[in-house]
C-alpha cells in the first residue's frame, strides 16, 4: 500500500481500485482529530484469497515450505499514523511475539489473533451449513482483521482507520515488480531457514531475495525485532526508489504494480487511496520515521517466549512521539567552531575502576576532531574533571559535554599549550549511543536506504 501510495499519480489511471468489502471499523473508533491510522498488515499464509494452495513454483521462489506452513499469523503489523493536514508520519512496528490478551480466546501472541479468530468463525460456519471453501475462507479472513484491528487498538489507544493487508505472495510481487529493491546490510548474513544469504553493504535484491530479507530473524542477535528494523528499512527504500526512479512515469512497471494491487493486496471498503495519495506528500517525500513500540523483557506463556509489554508504556511511548512529530523543529544551535577541537589533545586517565573507559572515551573524541594523547589509568577517584591549559577553555567545555555532562571544568598553568587531562572518575558514564533504545532498537528514518543489521 505504502509502495502504491508512493507511485501516487498512478491511480489517477485506475479508479478502479477500492479494496474488498471489509468494513475496518464503526465509526466510533475513528480518529476524531481529522488524523489517518492505517494498520498494515503483513500474512504469513502460503494460501491465495480463496483458501486455494498456491503453484509450487511461487512457494520454490518464495523459499516457504510446502504450503503448509505459517497459517494465519499476522508476522508484520505497522500503524501508520499520518496526523491532520500533513505533517511528518510516524509509523509504529508491532512486535508479532507481544502477550496480549485475544479476546474469546486466552493472552497470547498478538499475531495469534488473526489465525483464532479466523478458525472460530469457520468452524461456526461450517456448523451452520456453509461448505464452500471460498465463502469460508473469506469470512474467516474478514474476521481475522476485524480481530487484528480490536487488539491492536487495545494495545495502542489508537483507533484504525483503515486496514491494507497483503500475504508473502504479494510481497513476492510488489518487489518483483519494482525490478527489486536496495537494500544495506550491517553485516553478512547467512540463513537457512529463510534463504537469507547476503554480503554486508549496499545491495540490490530480487523478489525472492528480499521476500527472505525480511523474513529473517534466525542468527540476527535481537530475533524478531530485528527483522521488524528489516521490514521498516525495505519500506523505506522502496519508497525512495519509486520516487527516485520516477515508477509512476514507467508504464509498464505502474501496470505491474496496479495488476499487484488487485491481485494481491486487500483494502477496506471505506479507503479512498486517491484522496490518502493526495494528502500523504510528507509520506512519499521520505518525511516519516518507523519505530518499533517497546517491551519491558521476556516471559514464558503458553510453553512459549513472548514479549512482556506494558499498554500504558507502549501508549505514553505513542504519544510523545506523536507529539514530538508535531513540534515545531527547534531552533537550530550556535554554529561550532570547527577549530575548538582542532589542534587539542586529550590525555585521558581512567579512575572509575572499569577497564578501557578511558581507551573508548579518547576514541569518542578524536572523533569529534580532538588529537589523540597518551591514556592511562590510575588509582580511582569520584570525580570526573577536565583540566585545561590556559587558552583551551572552549575546548575543554566542549569535551566535558560530549562526555555526557557532570564533568567539571578548570584551567591548570602547568599543562602545555592546547593540552587536555580529563579523569574518569567512578561516578562517571559514558554517553549512551545515538542508536540505543531499549531492545526494541531506535527508529529507521525514510527517505532513502538505512542499514540494518
Amino acid at each position: 500500500m505504502l509502495v502504491l501510495v508512493t507511485a501516487g499519480v498512478g491511480y489517477v489511471a485506475d479508479r478502479s481500485l477500492t479494496g474488498t468489502a471489509f468494513a475496518s471499523g464503526s465509526s466510533s473508533t475513528r480518529s476524531a482529530d481529522g488524523s489517518t491510522n492505517i494498520l498494515l498488515i503483513g500474512l504469513d499464509t502460503r494460501r491465495d484469497q480463496n483458501g486455494g494452495p498456491l503453484p509450487k513454483a511461487v512457494l520454490d521462489a518464495l523459499h516457504a515450505g510446502d504450503g503448509n506452513e505459517g497459517g494465519y499469523n499476522t508476522n508484520t503489523m505497522i500503524l501508520l499514523h499520518v496526523p491532520n493536514g500533513g505533517g511528518r508520519v510516524t509509523a509504529f512496528s508491532v512486535p508479532r511475539d507481544d502477550l496480549v490478551p485475544i479476546p474469546g480466546y486466552r493472552p497470547d501472541k498478538i499475531k495469534q489473533a488473526y489465525g483464532v479468530t479466523k478458525a472460530a468463525v469457520e468452524d461456526r460456519m461450517t456448523a451452520q451449513g456453509v461448505t464452500d471453501p471460498a465463502t469460508l475462507e473469506q469470512a474467516g479472513r474478514a474476521a481475522g482483521r476485524q480481530a487484528t484491528v480490536g487488539v491492536v487498538q487495545s494495545l495502542t489507544g489508537l483507533p484504525v482507520d483503515h486496514v491494507a493487508e497483503v500475504t508473502l505472495a504479494g510481497f513476492y510481487d510488489i518487489a518483483t515488480a519494482l525490478g527489486g529493491v536496495t537494500v544495506c546490510l550491517n553485516h553478512a548474513v547467512q540463513d537457512s531457514y529463510s534463504g537469507a544469504d547476503f554480503p554486508a553493504g549496499v545491495q540490490q535484491l530480487d523478489g525472492s531475495q528480499a521476500l527472505a530479507f525480511v523474513r529473517q530473524r534466525h542468527g540476527l542477535t535481537n530475533g524478531d525485532l530485528d527483522r521488524t528494523h528489516r521490514q521498516q528499512a525495505f519500506l523505506s527504500s522502496a519508497m525512495h526508489q519509486v520516487t527516485a526512479a520516477g515508477t509512476w512515469t514507467d508504464p509498464t512497471k505502474l501496470a505491474a504494480l496496479l495488476d499487484v494491487a488487485h491481485r494481491d493486496i486487500v483494502l477496506d471498503q471505506d479507503f479512498d487511496v486517491l484522496s490518502f495519495a493526495a494528502s500523504a506528500s510528507n509520506l512519499t517525500n521520505g518525511d516519516a520515521a518507523f519505530f518499533t513500540l517497546p517491551i519491558e523483557g521476556f516471559v514464558q506463556a503458553n510453553d512459549e517466549d513472548d514479549n512482556e509489554v506494558d499498554p500504558a508504556h507502549v501508549q505514553a511511548f505513542i504519544r510523545q512521539q506523536i507529539a514530538a512529530a508535531a513540534a515545531p523543529p527547534p531552533a537550530p544551535a550556535p554554529p561550532t567552531d570547527p577549530a575548538t577541537a582542532r589542534g587539542t589533545t586529550v590525555e585521558v586517565q581512567n579512575a572509575s575502576g572499569t577497564a578501557g573507559e578511558a581507551a573508548a572515551a579518547e576514541t569518542m573524541l578524536v572523533g569529534h576532531g580532538f588529537s589523540p594523547g597518551a591514556t592511562s589509568t590510575v588509582d580511582d577517584r569520584a570525580a570526573s574533571t577536565v583540566a585545561a591549559a590556559p587558552g583551551s577553555e572552549a575546548a575543554a567545555a566542549l569535551a566535558a559535554s560530549l562526555l555526557g555532562g557532570g564533568v567539571a571544568v578548570a584551567t591548570d598553568p602547568a599543562l602545555p599549550a592546547g593540552h587536555l587531562r580529563i579523569v574518569l572518575g567512578t561516578g562517571y558514564h559514558p554517553p549512551a549511543p545515538p542508536s540505543a533504545a531499549g531492545p526494541s532498537g531506535g527508529p529507521v528514518q525514510a527517505g532513502g536506504v538505512p542499514c540494518v543489521d
